[in-house]
């Protein structure tokens, strides 16, 4: 099973003794990690102690070893079957209560952690939900204390008491992808050339409530037209060992020509997307974090578009695949102009959210953006 991870920079200098508080961060999937991994640095250096736990879902292990995070491991992930959903979920929630109850936080953190949000509301912990798709249904289970998103997200979508909606500026990836730092040792390690057209492949997350199985029929035609351009070379990068599976019975003659290549080892995301030409994704983060690196990106993801989406899609960062036409018609597969490093950008979006955290931690208020 190959690893979607991001390499990012992270801080260092001397110890600082915590003595403002403890703040529990539960890593519920794989885009939390590198989310949360720049915060949680950012919240030690200014005297928060911080306890994690993690989902044994998809690359979160990974991830989080990758990035060198301590980290209890309770849980994992329950399949499609909602009643093993439901199930997982509860259960789950009762292994997190000893450790929550011997850490006694003063605010439970996440991206969407239902597991947290229940044991929040049993144990009477404050807790702050983060989130970027207004169409979620992380809450369901409880609702949050306080919410946090992007700027470009109405208030009104969010639903809950409009008082305690905060937000930040920009984007989730905008938290952790401006710390990315490229290492040009990829593409020979994947076996790619320079003059090969690299088109990075994420496909649809099938076991997730809200899939929709028209994101497949577009995974079919996007490999279907793009196997046939001369030069292009496909990564695919599957999210766990089944996909991982179905993708080598199901294109075996793209593998054996080397058209398709699967990574057999751990890759860098942020890196493999900084060195891929165009990304395709069946999810979110990965085209966003191509958005936010300045490359193109196409969405077949076909459940409802989100309000960051639209976004990108309105200041043409990311185009949205809506059907086997635009597939062909809409891809261009052409190798880009690479700068030599990414732009570098302020942390606006960083010490937002850390800020939203200190200051609930400080006031048990919520404060504007």
């Amino acid at each position: 099973m190959n690893t979607l991870e991001g390499r990012v920079a992270r801080p260092s200098g001397p110890a600082v003794l915590a003595t403002r508080g403890t703040i529990w961060i539960d890593l519920d999937n794989s885009p939390h990690v590198p989310f949360f991994a720049p915060i949680v640095d950012e919240l030690q250096r200014r005297g928060f102690s911080v306890v994690l736990t993690a989902r044994d879902c998809f690359q979160v292990p990974e991830l989080a070893a990758r990035l060198h995070l301590r980290y209890k491991l309770l849980g994992r992930h329950s399949g499609k079957n909602k009643l093993r959903k439901v199930v997982g979920l509860c259960f789950r929630a009762l292994q997190l209560i000893p450790t929550v109850l011997s850490a006694r936080p003063g605010l439970a953190v996440s991206h969407g952690s239902r597991s947290q949000l229940m044991v929040s509301r049993c144990l009477g912990i404050p807790s702050l939900l983060l989130d970027d798709y207004e169409f979620s249904t992380a809450w369901v289970v409880a609702r949050p204390t306080w919410q946090l998103c992007p700027e470009v997200i109405p208030t009104a979508a969010v639903g809950g008491d409009s008082k305690r909606v905060l937000k930040y500026p920009g984007i989730k990836e905008d938290v952790y992808v401006p710390g990315f730092v490229p290492d040009p040792a990829l593409r020979p390690q994947l076996g790619l050339q320079e003059r090969d057209v690299v088109v990075t492949i994420r496909p649809p997350a099938t076991e997730a409530h809200y899939h929709n199985p028209q994101s497949d029929d577009l995974l079919e035609a996007v490999i279907a037209s793009l196997s046939r351009k001369p030069d292009v070379k496909l990564v695919a990068l599957p999210r766990n060992a089944n996909q991982a599976t179905f993708l080598r019975q199901r294109w075996p003659n793209l593998l054996l020509n080397g058209t398709m290549r699967i990574p057999e080892s751990a890759v860098d995301g942020l890196n493999l997307i900084w060195y891929s030409d165009l990304v395709i994704s069946g999810g979110g983060t990965m085209n966003r974090e191509a958005a936010v690196l300045g490359v193109p990106a196409y969405s077949i993801f076909r459940g409802k578009i989100g309000a960051v989406d639209h976004h990108l899609s309105r200041s043409g960062r990311l185009v949205l695949l809506e059907s086997v036409r635009d597939v062909q018609e809409k891809i261009r597969a052409v190798r880009r102009t690479r700068p030599a490093k990414p732009e570098t950008v302020e942390r606006t979006a960083l010490s937002s959210v850390v800020g939203q955290i200190v200051a609930i931690m400080e006031s048990k208020a919520p404060i504007s953006a």
